[in-house]
């Protein structure tokens, strides 16, 4: 499947999308929650095409939402019967990232977090951010914007390029969730 490399606007069908690729999963992960007692293990759509109205490449990110760490190698092995190839953190702590199976429908980022960590918080803060906020929505969409024809030629580049916004909304969306501190540009 070939890596999306444009920004656009915002499509009504990646919430469909992301259904179909939670129900995908779901078969994978239903265990999971009695095997350590807990209520539930969450899919959630985050990331740009999780907020309505906001541009963005059209790439569906995914949270596997695990209740603790000891969770997150049964996830793992879980999402690997599923196709996905582990690729580990990426530099990002907290966050296990996969390669798309084979037979992928819709291009997606597929991570495994534990509830409540650093990089789960990061995804959840910007996301609810940029839903309630229309001013900042418009202000990472332009930037994103002015960034894509990176995207062909320099992904890296592309993402340092939104870093200092992304941490700086970050930082926005926690002090206004009273969780104050620094925002992390991984998100």
């Amino acid at each position: 499947m070939i890596v999306p490399a444009e920004v656009v606007d915002y499509d009504p069908h990646w919430p469909l999308w992301f259904e179909e690729i939670r129900a995908r999963l779901t078969p994978y992960l239903a265990d999971l929650a009695d095997i350590a007692d807990v209520a539930d293990v969450a899919v959630e759509h985050v990331g740009s095409t999780a907020v309505p109205g906001l541009a963005a490449k059209p790439i569906i990110d995914v949270d596997v939402v695990v209740a603790s760490a000891e969770l997150v190698p049964t996830a793992i092995a879980r999402l690997e019967a599923a196709g996905y190839r582990h690729e580990g953190d990426l530099g990002i702590p907290g966050r296990e990232a996969f390669a798309l199976p084979p037979d992928a429908v819709h291009y997606h980022h597929l991570y495994v977090v534990v509830e409540g960590n650093e990089a789960y918080q990061d995804h959840v803060l910007l996301r609810d951010h940029l839903r309630a906020n229309a001013a900042d929505r418009e202000r990472y969409a332009a930037r994103k914007r002015e960034l894509a024809h990176l995207l062909t030629t320099d992904r890296t580049a592309y993402v340092s390029g939104k870093g200092a916004l992304v941490e700086e909304l970050i930082a926005r969306a926690g002090d206004s969730a009273g969780g104050g501190g620094p925002g992390r540009s991984g998100a």
